[in-house]
């Protein structure tokens, strides 16, 4: 009865959308948003020029200084990178090639995974097919699967290119590439989660099923997270340190994702100077990779020649956020922030993820700032680095600013952090907003939401989403929300592909988008009351 109460005394005190002066507004901000869209220009000039974005890279660098003009010319005040890191070498790809020479001719579809070293100069050898067990991504298991792989081979791969997955046909697609969520769909999605306990993660008792640990990773804290990724980059360094000590040639891999021509590159190794780069690594085509696996196991010999051209550091290179704002009037001190990460992997131009929420949140500065509308708080945008490799940026900004998740120790800043608002799931439009168990916020959303009910945001969920820049904010009792967005062809295809490129983004979505959380940082940044929070776990 007291939370039901509470809900609707914070509902009480914000404003009500439908008044009319608050509808002139948002009929402003469609406009803005719809007349004189300027997102799918920025989205070209961060994918088509600059893209891709990998945190550290000369091109993630260069996009990030296009984007502060852009943000000034824009009139938004104290734009600027801000550093964090040590994050990890530079890396970047100049030219590659792969080819099966013999025993027919075939141009590979295949893409280098990132932090791998250069061929320096083509390489032309026999394959072999040394497959690891299926992909795992418990610490544990791998460590002890790559003593059983260094127990059978070595000595027997110096001079070869290495097959390391075991391959495996992907069945063909019955599920549609492109779509939209239904009604029930987003009914479900809005239905409440089952209550449960939370129980402590354990580290060494992890279940070997991948399915099952992306699961558990919904229980871990910051701390689990930080020490399981310092694991995995142990493992990884352990299977390189033995690839390069054997003078592999190169290594390709197969991806589960990557069929159908669409390559899914993520990284060889870890980025970090202090360990080895991985031997040249390319993952390849399914149906490629598969055929030449069948040639082997038919006593067939197989030739490849490759050639991989790309710069890196020697020393671990800063990573850089981009901030901005717009200050406000009567309450300056307080602070509505909007952001999504910046950085992208390689084989494709970052546009889905995350050049299209970079888009929207920047083309949300401009309407703000070019219809100069009063707000009482200060708006302010972070661009993150460092996301794909585990939130980094947006983490390392919150304990800097606000505090440290693992100890629960707050800043005053902490304090004057209204709330932030994500995106990060593709260009699909907005269907609504995850409140991250926020039961208080509910009412405010439903408000803030309901004038783009016939644009389909109409979904609040108390349910979590994991795997974004939100959590960094929700992990020090900020309230932190990721929008809810049509999946389109994302998680399908395009999601860390090759094919993550300019034309899989949807322009009329994002224009939608951009009016959506423009309308609710303009209404939140000129409430009279602050954001209500969730209370902490010892509370």
């Amino acid at each position: 009865m007291r939370l039901l109460v509470s809900c609707l005394l914070v509902s009480l005190a914000f404003a009500a959308p439908n008044d009319t002066g608050t509808l002139e507004t948002i009929g402003r901000i469609k406009a803005a948003a719809f007349d004189r869209s300027q997102v799918m220009d920025t989205l070209s000039y961060l994918s088509d020029v600059y893209g891709p974005r990998l945190t550290a890279s000369p091109e993630f660098n260069e996009a990030a200084v296009w984007a502060m003009q852009r943000l000034k010319g824009y009139g938004v005040a104290n734009v600027h990178e801000e550093a964090w890191g040590p994050f990890g070498r530079s890396w970047s790809v100049e030219s590659y090639t792969v080819d099966m020479v013999s025993p027919r001719y075939s141009h590979l579809v295949a893409s280098p995974l990132a932090w791998c070293a250069p061929t320096n100069g083509p390489v032309k050898a026999e394959v072999l097919l040394a497959p690891m067990p299926p992909r795992s991504y418990n610490p544990k298991k791998m460590d002890e699967e790559i003593d059983a792989f260094e127990a059978k081979w070595k000595g027997k791969l110096g001079g070869k290119i290495v097959l390391i997955t075991t391959p495996k046909i992907t069945p063909p697609r019955i599920h549609p590439l492109f779509r939209r969520y239904t009604d029930a769909e987003l009914a479900e999605i809005a239905a409440a989660p089952e209550p449960a306990l939370k129980e402590r993660v354990d580290l060494n008792d992890l279940p070997d099923d991948t399915s099952q640990l992306m699961h558990v990773f919904a229980s871990m804290t910051p701390a689990d997270m930080e020490e399981f990724f310092a694991r995995l980059g142990k493992v990884k360094d352990k299977l390189n340190g033995f690839l390069l000590q054997e003078h592999v040639l190169a290594v390709l891999t197969e991806d589960p994702r990557s069929h159908d021509g669409a390559n899914h590159a993520e990284a060889a190794g870890s980025e970090k100077a202090s360990s080895p780069l991985a031997p040249p690594t390319f993952v390849v085509d399914e149906e490629q990779y598969t055929r030449m696996a069948r040639l082997l196991e038919k006593k067939i010999p197989v030739t490849v020649s490759l050639d991989l051209k790309a710069r890196y550091s020697d020393s671990d290179k800063m990573g850089e956020d981009i901030i901005g704002e717009i200050p406000g009037t009567t309450n300056a001190d307080e602070v509505v922030m909007i952001g999504g990460h910046f950085d992208s992997w390689h084989s494709g131009t970052g546009a889905t993820d995350n050049g299209a929420g970079s888009a929207v949140m920047m083309e949300v500065m401009r309407i703000l700032k070019t219809l100069n509308l009063p707000m009482k708080r200060t708006v302010r945008i972070g661009l993150w680095s460092g996301e794909e490799q585990g939130l980094y940026g947006s983490a390392a900004y919150v304990k800097a600013h606000f505090g440290d998740a693992n100890m629960m120790e707050f800043k005053p800043e902490q304090a004057k952090l209204d709330a932030y608002l994500n995106l990060d799931n593709g260009s699909g439009k907005i269907r609504g907003v995850y409140l991250q168990g926020n039961d208080a916020a509910r009412p405010l959303f439903e408000q803030m939401l309901r004038p783009f009910h016939d644009m389909g945001a109409t979904t609040v969920t108390l349910k979590n989403t994991s795997g974004t820049d939100h959590l960094s904010f929700d992990a020090v009792d900020l309230p932190g929300f990721q929008f809810i967005q049509d999946p389109l062809d994302y998680g399908s295809l395009v999601h860390h592909s090759s094919l993550d490129v300019y034309s899989h983004a949807i322009p009329e979505d994002l224009m939608e988008a951009s009016a959506i959380v423009a309308a609710c940082v303009y209404d939140i940044a000129n409430q009279d009351q602050m954001f209500p929070r969730k209370p902490l776990p010892h509370r």
